[in-house]
């Protein structure tokens, strides 16, 4: 199909706009055939990986498993990187130790799809931001708010399933006080250039037991408690998860990680 494009100059006299034609452009293109047969469509290659999904656990086969509820192998204390003072429970889950500081994986982590559950603190009945209040942190600077809201009203960007002073969540799709919550997580990393300034924002989505609660949301930099955030160049980092000080009380059980690229 020829395609043809008349393109019409305008000439000015000094008593008004005199309309001529300065130039006449014919451009042909011809666009291509459109596919005859199925097979011209057709991609067979790169193949994707097999992924099998464990029929009790619900894990991934290519997952990395963070916390199977016997150990804290994969975690060490985010101040001193000494071993973890948080509580092992009997039915496989963690306790947050009042005082005892955030924990961090071991491992290094950018573009991942993370699990986790956690449950609130039935007994410590605070109110606001002193509410069973913890968090998950992308790349130790990132946060995931984690925080008990029903019948506990806080300032919005800061509620259960923020991005904490950045986004307000779709939706609070919290489970009852002292019942487990789930988060799934994609998380995209920023990236910067060779100067260090930053070249393309994170994104991050959260599914809050099953509920879109952050949909592809760009990070503006580090989730900061005062003040503005930050975009200093870094690489792959830990995730960690908060211990608010506060005797808040948080547990957490079945965490794993599948590294994206």
């Amino acid at each position: 199909m020829r395609r043809f494009f008349v393109i019409l100059g305008c000439s000015l006299a000094m008593m008004g706009c005199d309309q001529t034609v300065k130039e006449i452009s014919v451009l042909e293109s011809v666009e291509e055939a459109a596919p005859m047969e199925p097979a011209e469509t057709e991609v067979w290659s790169p193949k994707p990986k097999t992924v099998s999904v464990d029929e009790t656990t619900g894990i991934p086969s290519d997952a990395i498993v963070l916390f199977d509820g016997i150990h804290f192998d994969e975690w060490i204390s985010s101040k001193d990187s000494t071993a973890v003072q948080w509580i092992l429970n009997k039915d496989k889950s963690m306790t947050v130790k009042d005082k005892s500081g955030d924990i961090q994986t071991k491992r290094n982590f950018g573009s991942v799809q993370l699990h986790l559950e956690w449950r609130s603190n039935i007994a410590k009945r605070a109110n606001g931001q002193n509410r069973s209040n913890s968090g998950v942190f992308l790349q130790n600077r990132y946060e995931v708010q984690i925080l008990d809201n029903n019948d506990n009203e806080t300032y919005v960007n800061g509620q259960v399933g923020a991005i904490y002073k950045q986004s307000i969540p779709l939706a609070k799709a919290s489970s009852k006080t002292g019942d487990w919550n789930a988060y799934d997580i994609i998380y995209h990393a920023p990236e910067f250039d060779a100067k260090g300034l930053l070249s393309k924002h994170a994104t991050i989505t959260v599914l809050h037991n099953g509920v879109l609660i952050q949909d592809h949301y760009l990070i503006k930099g580090t989730t900061e408690y005062i003040g503005w955030p930050k975009n200093q160049a870094h690489g792959k980092a830990p995730i960690k998860l908060q211990d608010h000080q506060d005797q808040s009380g948080v547990s957490y059980r079945n965490i794993w990680v599948r590294e994206l690229k």
